[in-house]
């Protein structure tokens, strides 16, 4: 198993918990968001990714439609918001231990 590639993908799940904490956020704004992060990420897996997040309870969505599109915009769940505090501690944790 490529360690590198899941640590990679747990950066990812917390850089889209994150987000959706502060803003409801759809797939496309992420994208483009995450690849501004270096998280280069097709549709393929950040559609799945959301779906999987969500089935896990730690996002909720809501259907709108914005400028005649209709959009998914995912949001943090107190559940997800309860695992980004705790993953922040842990990632602080570790910075000041490799620091």
């Amino acid at each position: 198993m490529d360690v590198l590639r899941e640590f990679h993908t747990g950066a990812l799940r917390l850089r889209v918990l994150h987000h959706a904490a502060e803003t409801p956020v759809h797939g496309a704004w992420l994208a483009e968001e995450l690849a501004a992060r270096g998280h280069r990420v097709s549709p393929g897996t950040l559609y799945p990714l959301l779906h999987r997040m969500q089935e896990a309870g730690l996002l909720k969505s809501t259907s709108v439609v914005e400028a005649g599109r209709r959009l998914r915009r995912y949001r943090t769940t107190k559940r997800g918001k309860r695992l980004l505090a705790d993953c922040r501690a842990v990632v602080a944790e570790l910075a000041r231990d490799l620091g």
